[in-house]
């Protein structure tokens, strides 16, 4: 059986001196020097007594030392737990106590939260061609998680028994190798590592794709617009990327009194993890002067499940594509209702996990016994098998008896030039759900909230409008700039109505 690291010793056998990952500490690795630093992480960890079948949380933000630790756990047959340094002490806490893991190594080089989690953990400093990390064992190996898999991820905003995500080495190098095809990566590639590694996209699509590739990959601990913009002017040749990081990066070129990026060697640029809207869309390829594919996935399929590859600028084509080689899509109407095709998206192929780790119960809710993965996503696919993604099932709004899709709000509102982004919940009332618009403006360029109303009842049915738009320089978003819908009562509970 091929394993997840294989990809990085077929690089070595290929080409170990080209570059390979360099991150915002100045580290700079050839293929070779990776393999090194992961071979001798990988001996410590079996001198610390990890066995195959243990976990090792890797608790970090993005540098060169987490893909060594990633790939030193895989060659020990050990089961990696990638977990954001920025996560709460209570966050991590849930899952060390869920997943046990026999060795926690803690990437420090980085100043903030890793050193803070280090030191409350009491873990000891360990130094070595991987540089300086942290390392703790805080409970005895065990062996006892499934030999086939590489990876434990744990989703974001879970809420009740943990749900740790079980991909295996198959899942792993299904889903680079379609990320690395489906973008043409090449090994002159650069790739710019902005989405973290310890959550599906950045791991897989981005991590792993560059690994099967061969591509050196300019790895960003925290997204910044400025950075980002100025590595695209360096030398990024394809972006993966989330919506919110590409409306930021667009709102700081237009701060500069610039609306063209004008690389003369960016090739590809992809959006995922939330619906786009056309007017967006236009804008975002008028930009970057490339298409804007767009793609869908979700952390129990390792990331991927549709993409589109159109080939020009100015496509109409907002859906996110059909199935990857490989992967099955249907739509269950009788999930969502209300006719229109639309049901909740369920997929089944080589990319779908093999379930929650010590979650038989919420693991017969995902899957089937034919192996067909529950999204919990709304969508219906068009005459050419297209998949078009409607929202989450859970935040599908219901009012006035009508259905009210949050992505179609947030494009009539995005179209607004004054918009950055936009997110759309519902919020029970008597009897009824109403609809609330919470919009990220720029400092100094506030739109006034009427103008905003006028502006979507121009484009919406009455239903569909927002009963209250709450305007903001910062929506709440997690490390990977997804926005995180679930806090948006909570956090802005003052200036609803």
């Amino acid at each position: 059986m091929k394993l997840w690291h294989d990809l990085l010793a077929a690089q070595v056998a290929a080409r170990p001196d080209a570059a390979g990952f360099s991150d915002s500490l100045g580290v700079s690795w050839t293929y070779k020097e990776l393999a090194t630093a992961a071979a001798e992480l990988s001996q410590l960890m079996t001198g610390a007594g990890v066995q195959p079948g243990d976990r090792v949380m890797v608790l970090a933000e993005n540098c060169c030392a987490v893909v060594a630790s990633l790939m030193a756990a895989s060659q020990c047959g050990a089961v990696a737990v990638p977990v954001n340094a920025r996560m709460s002490n209570s966050e991590v806490d849930r899952i060390l106590d869920h997943a046990r893991p026999a060795l926690v190594l803690i990437s420090t080089q980085l100043e903030g939260p890793a050193q803070a989690h280090a030191a409350r953990l009491d873990a000891g400093q360990i130094t070595g061609s991987f540089g300086a990390m942290h390392m703790v064992c805080p409970y005895p190996s065990a062996g006892d998680a499934p030999l086939d898999v590489a990876v434990i991820l744990y989703t974001t905003g879970t809420t009740g028994a943990p749900k740790g995500v079980m991909l295996t080495h198959g899942n792993l190098l299904f889903g680079g190798k379609a990320s690395a095809e489906l973008r043409t990566m090449v090994p002159r590639d650069v790739i710019y590592g902005v989405l973290p590694m310890t959550h599906v996209f950045g791991l897989a699509s981005v991590m792993t794709a560059s690994l099967y590739a061969g591509a050196e990959v300019w790895l960003e601990a925290r997204f910044s617009a400025a950075k980002l913009y100025e590595a695209l002017r360096r030398g990024v040749t394809r972006l993966a990327a989330v919506p919110q990081m590409h409306a930021l990066v667009m709102q700081f070129a237009k701060e500069q009194g610039l609306d063209r990026l004008d690389s003369p060697v960016l090739q590809y640029v992809s959006s995922g993890a939330a619906p786009l809207d056309p007017d967006w869309k236009r804008r975002a390829e008028a930009f970057y002067g490339v298409p804007l594919q767009n793609g869908y996935g979700m952390t129990e399929a390792t990331a991927g499940v549709c993409a589109t590859k159109n080939q020009s600028t100015g496509n109409p084509d907002i859906s996110v594509g059909p199935p990857l080689p490989g992967v099955e899509v249907r739509i269950d109407e009788s999930v969502a209702g209300g006719g229109e095709g639309i049901g909740e998206v369920q997929m089944r192929g080589a990319n779908v996990m093999l379930g929650y780790y010590r979650n038989p119960e919420e693991t017969a809710k995902a899957l089937n016994d034919e192996g067909w993965l529950s999204s919990g996503d709304l969508g219906r696919l068009d005459a050419q098998g297209f998949l078009h993604i409607e929202g989450r099932s859970k935040e599908l709004i219901i009012h006035g008896g009508f259905n009210v899709f949050p992505p179609e709000v947030e494009a009539a509102l995005n179209a607004h030039p004054q918009v950055v982004q936009s997110a759309v919940v519902g919020r029970r009332g008597k009897g009824d759900e109403e609809v609330l618009a919470f919009v990220e403006v720029a400092e100094g360029d506030r739109p006034e909230v009427g103008e905003l109303m006028q502006f979507v009842r121009d484009q919406l049915a009455g239903y569909k409008c927002p009963a209250q738009i709450v305007l903001t320089e910062a929506l709440p978003a997690a490390p990977t700039g997804k926005i995180l819908k679930h806090r948006l009562l909570e956090q802005f509970a003052q200036q609803l109505l």
